[in-house]
């Protein structure tokens, strides 16, 4: 079997309500001369993270996302796919299994939930937040300071 990688690979699901782009997808073709991308025998999303492995599964969830989503473009089982840690050059194998893809599928739900409702909580600060992408964006520390914070911010423009 040969293998393609398609990089930056837009993917949807119109079940789901998501869309995005998959780091990189590795495509299992047959051996075939007339094997084409449309008809994969096996498909492995690949996401790419900077730094050290986290200890938290909202990497697994953004891959089992990816992967259902490949699932209803290609009409195939995508039973594992990878993160590929830059700083230790690892590659971690993730088994996509019955509970993974409830956990991913839970939090689309409330993803959803959320965006119905036009609300975006307050940010609150758990561990897993130093080592997220959005840390110096979202700033949980500051934003989930209480009453000091509303304070300070509303005498920000005050004469």
């Amino acid at each position: 079997m040969g293998i393609t990688v398609l990089r930056a690979l837009p993917v949807w699901s119109e079940r789901l309500g998501l869309s995005g782009k998959c780091d990189s997808v590795e495509v299992g073709l047959d051996a075939s001369p007339k094997s084409e991308t449309r008809n994969p025998k096996r498909l492995c999303p690949v996401e790419y993270k900077e730094g050290k492995r986290r200890q938290f599964e909202n990497d697994d969830a953004q891959l089992c996302a990816q992967a259902l989503c490949l699932e209803e473009m290609f009409g195939v089982v995508v039973d594992s796919g990878a993160v590929f840690h830059t700083a230790s050059k690892r590659r971690r194998e993730v088994e996509f299994t019955p509970e993974l893809r409830q956990l991913t599928e839970n939090a689309i739900t409330e993803l959803h939930r959320l965006i119905e409702q036009a609300h975006v909580p307050s940010a609150v600060f758990k561990p897993a937040c130093e080592e997220c992408s959005l840390f110096d964006i979202c700033l949980p520390k500051v934003t989930n300071g209480g009453n000091r914070a509303r304070r300070l911010a509303s005498q920000l423009f005050q004469i």
